[in-house]
């Protein structure tokens, strides 16, 4: 049990140290704009943010517990945090130091209620893994019990001694935080921090009962049951409490180490698409996903040659650590459909309206500026690769991201229940998978999964698909008529124009965008009809039938117009 007068010490640490910083924002942010001193406050604001950043990266990692997972989640977050911060808080959790083995025996046998000597053959005292939570010895089991269950070689997750108390130090200590920031209208416009706060609360309790670890692991082995690329630990249950966890040793190579890959011959490349792919799968199929895919969470395991079947392919994907899982609720699972079909097809306006449906955004939302943010990052950067991205001009990249940045931190983002985990798990995926193919791109990975949600969604987001394609046609086929606007204000005098034969011109153009643009429609009528027709005939019959009638113009527009003067 950790000491009350240490808890409270604790507490009123982590408030100091908010209240300090609170303060000095507030001074630059608010009290020096006040004497048109804006330039002043500007000048170093990202220094501020990053000397913040740094302190509390010491005071994290000097206190272990919440905090760490608070920089965590603050270190993964490129996508609305400057990366002044997130690089300050980078690699938190390989510094959390090591407990006590004494510490770790004296819990593991008060738990299971008879020596370490008794319950396991042997324990290795040296931890091969300290996290901010529990800390992961080897063992082997008695010979009885590896009779039981098949397998002897197994790790043995204990719970650092007090972690329960310290944690409800932590969140008492944050939601105070957060109720001070909640009375920032500049804040709890954009954001319910305490609703926020409440998630991350569940999120970081449900990770120290080890029995619902263990329950996830099983579930997350029955989901992939089928698939022989796909791993996890099995659970010793007869040596598994609310605080020790025993599990078969699925330990083998860390995803990220390149060179022991490539010395097996596995290729980093083919790994990168596979993580890829059975991460999609546990979002939009299983709904239910490993919200940490850190490297250190993920091994592969080359197969046994000796004994391995034809069948048996030539390396797995083993997950550990399930502590941290997501679920996706029904609605936010077809609004992640609508996300990835209109991502796939570079769809600004239709991502940001897929993630206005799923709640994220409020409803009163000014969503322009997101949509021209979204479409400049489609048009620059869509098509790139890691490597790519890399060979672009540094000032360039600098620039869009803190216009996109300040873009993102504008809007009034609510999250919905586990959208946090999404964020995360993709984001670090995404990560991972950059790593081990220089090349890799997240909108390349998207498209073919896009096409399987396709099929195996019994054609629901095929009429999503389709409904986005008709409704992308009627904004291209109001083109012409803004075109026409645009001549008629021409004639009136009302649109000054200083070069001649623009109407001409206009002519051409309107005429050769009528032609391109019932290509268009005839194309996405035609696929939207094929796709359509297993699901629902009647419609998808109807839709190749009418796509006749934009072919036909495209094709006879051209005859007609071949010879007439302009």
């Amino acid at each position: 049990m950790t000491d009350t007068r240490q808890l409270r010490a604790r507490y009123r640490r982590i408030l100091r140290f908010a209240a300090r910083y609170m303060v000095l924002e507030w001074w630059f942010e608010l009290v020096l704009p006040r004497f048109g001193l804006e330039r002043v406050a500007a000048r170093r604001r990202l220094a501020r943010a990053a000397h913040i950043a740094r302190n509390f990266h010491t005071l994290a990692v000097d206190l272990g517990g919440l905090m760490i997972k608070v920089g965590q989640f603050m270190s993964s977050r490129l996508d609305v945090l400057p990366a002044e911060i997130t690089r300050e808080l980078e690699g938190l959790q390989d510094e959390v130091p090591a407990v006590d083995f004494a510490l770790i025996r004296e819990s593991a046998e008060r738990e299971l209620g008879l020596s370490l000597e008794r319950a396991y053959d042997f324990v290795d005292p040296a931890p091969i893994a300290a996290a901010s939570f529990g800390q992961v010895h080897r063992a082997r089991l008695t010979p009885s019990d590896a009779t039981d269950v098949g397998f002897n070689a197994v790790v043995v997750k204990v719970q650092r001694p007090g972690i329960a108390e310290i944690i409800d130090v932590d969140l008492s200590a944050l939601r105070k935080v957060a109720r001070w920031l909640s009375r920032v209208r500049f804040i709890s416009r954009r954001v319910d921090l305490p609703a926020l706060l409440e998630e991350f609360a569940v999120i970081s309790l449900r990770e120290i009962d080890y029995l619902n670890e263990g329950s996830n692991a099983e579930r997350f082995a029955a989901n992939f049951a089928d698939d022989p690329r796909v791993q996890a630990p099995e659970v010793v249950w007869e040596r598994t409490t609310r605080r020790i966890l025993t599990l078969s040793d699925a330990t083998a190579i860390k995803i990220n180490d390149l060179r022991r890959l490539e010395a097996a011959g596995i290729n980093p490349s083919e790994v990168a698409d596979e993580l890829s792919r059975a991460m999609f799968e546990q979002l939009f199929i299983h709904r239910f996903f490993h919200a940490d895919p850190h490297p250190g969470n993920i091994f592969v395991t080359p197969a046994d040659v000796d004994r391995a079947d034809p069948a048996t392919p030539e390396w797995t994907l083993t997950f550990i650590d399930f502590g941290m899982m997501g679920e996706v609720p029904e609605n936010l699972s077809r609004g992640l459909q609508r996300l990835i079909i209109a991502a796939a097809a570079r769809d600004a306006p239709g991502l940001v309206a897929s993630v206005r449906d799923m709640g994220v955004l409020l409803r009163s939302a000014e969503t322009a500026p997101l949509e021209r943010a979204m479409g400049e990052l489609f048009d620059r950067f869509g098509g790139m690769g890691f490597a790519e991205l890399q060979r672009v001009d540094p000032e360039e990249f600098r620039e869009f991201g803190n216009e996109f940045g300040d873009v993102m931190r504008t809007m009034p983002f609510q999250l919905p229940e586990n959208f946090l985990l999404i964020i995360r798990a993709v984001s670090v995926t995404s990560g991972v998978a950059s790593n081990l193919n220089s090349s890799y791109n997240v909108w390349t990975a998207i498209e073919p999964f896009a096409q399987r949600l396709a099929i195996d969604e019994g054609g629901g987001t095929v009429k999503e698909f389709a409904k986005q394609a008709l409704s992308s046609a009627g904004l291209l086929l109001r083109l012409p008529q803004q075109l026409e606007s645009v001549a008629t204000l021409m004639q009136r005098g009302q649109l000054a124009v200083e070069t001649p034969g623009a109407d001409k011109r206009l002519r051409v153009i309107e005429q050769l965008t009528r032609r391109v643009l019932s290509a268009i429609l005839f194309t996405g009528l035609l696929i939207g009809g094929i796709l359509l027709r297993p699901t629902d005939s009647n419609l998808g019959t109807m839709l190749m039938i009418v796509s006749a009638l934009p072919l036909a113009h495209a094709l006879l527009a051209g005859i007609v117009n071949r010879n007439r003067p302009f």
